[in-house]
């Protein structure tokens, strides 16, 4: 039985090198494709840095505009949602009705905070 458990594992892990190789392949022809395909054409604002839309030179005193701060807030938030559907997706079988309704009250928490933010124009860029 053992032996029959191990060939399933070897098989199983198997197919994720095989991935890994596909993927850092596939992803160094586009990398060079890349490099000799694309125009070079550089010019003043093009090779200049950018860093929150403020020149890269000027006092290092200046506000920050709280709107960076927010949107990053937003991102971190729908994020961990993410994080916590895919492990509740997976075990739905498993956790019952009582599993499947809490994460209802999780995401209908959030969708209210999604709501609140576009009612406030927590979203707009002006």
């Amino acid at each position: 039985m053992s032996f029959y458990i191990n060939k399933i594992i070897e098989v199983e892990y198997s197919y994720i090198g095989v991935f890994i190789i596909l993927n850092i392949f596939i992803s160094s022809v586009l990398m060079i494709l890349s490099y000799f395909i694309v125009q070079k054409n550089p010019y003043k604002e093009k090779i200049s840095a950018y860093e929150c839309g403020f020149e890269p030179f000027e006092d290092t005193k200046n506000k920050v505009d709280v709107r960076f701060y927010i949107v990053a807030i937003l991102f971190l938030i729908f994020d961990i949602e993410v994080i916590y559907l895919f492990p509740w997706a997976i075990a739905l079988t498993k956790i019952g009705y009582q599993g499947f309704w809490a994460m209802m009250i999780f995401l209908i928490i959030l969708i209210l905070g999604f709501i609140y933010e576009i009612y406030m124009n927590a979203l707009d860029w002006q």
